[in-house]
C-alpha cells in the first residue's frame, strides 16, 4: 500500500489496472493508475504500437518498473505472470479492495 500512495513522487514507476472500464465506473481508480483490461495486457505490452494514443502513457519498456492491480489481486497476479519473468514486475496484492480500505 505504502509504496503505491507514494506513486505520485515516482512517475518513473507505472501502475497498470486490469480491470474492467466498468469496474473502474463502478468503484473508482488509484490514482495515477492506467487501464489495460486484463484480456488486453499481453498484445498491449507486447506488441501494442500505438500504446501512448490508447492509453495515455508511454509503452514500458522491458527495464521499466510496473505494478499491476486489480480488485482482489489475482487477475493482477495473472497479468504480472504475461511478462518476462522480470524484477521489475510487481503485483499489487492488496489491490483496490486494500485501497479503498484506506
Amino acid at each position: 500500500y505504502e509504496e503505491v500512495k507514494d506513486l505520485p513522487n515516482h512517475p518513473e514507476k507505472l501502475l497498470i489496472d486490469v480491470r474492467e472500464p466498468d469496474e473502474l465506473k463502478q468503484f473508482g481508480q488509484i490514482p495515477t493508475s492506467i487501464n489495460i483490461p486484463l484480456g488486453e495486457v499481453e498484445k498491449a505490452l507486447n506488441f501494442q504500437k500505438k500504446f501512448k494514443a490508447q492509453y495515455g502513457h508511454s509503452k514500458p519498456k522491458p527495464e521499466d518498473y510496473v505494478i499491476f492491480h486489480c480488485r482482489l489481486g489475482r487477475r493482477s497476479q495473472t497479468a504480472s505472470e504475461m511478462l518476462p519473468n522480470d524484477s521489475n514486475v510487481h503485483n499489487y496484492a492488496g489491490s483496490w479492495l486494500e485501497w479503498a480500505e484506506k
